[in-house]
């Protein structure tokens, strides 16, 4: 199963290196693109969540990584919910 990661910039400029155990990532973003961060965080909860299944389906359990990405991901935006029109920019796709 090929991995991924993918770059975010957030609403502050900052950056995070993400990770996903499938290329589903891909048809839930395109690089380039910046997402409402409510519409970032319902992809990446789907993507992720598909990915996490689809590591199940083949090796018998839930990828963790996923899972602990997604936790991370919205520890991340929970820090910019009070900010008006906040947006998360898909940078790239690495892998």
């Amino acid at each position: 199963m090929p991995e991924m990661r993918f770059r975010v910039r957030w609403p502050d400029r900052s950056t995070s290196l993400c990770y996903s155990p499938s290329q589903v990532i891909k048809d839930f973003f395109k690089p380039g693109e910046t997402y409402e961060l409510e519409d970032f965080l319902a992809r990446s909860r789907a993507a992720l969540q598909i990915a996490g299944e689809r590591v199940r389906q083949k090796y018998g359990y839930t990828c963790s990584s996923a899972m602990s990405q997604l936790d991370e991901i919205e520890t991340v935006a929970a820090r910019f919910s009070e900010i008006e029109n906040p947006k998360v920019l898909v940078e790239e796709f690495i892998g």
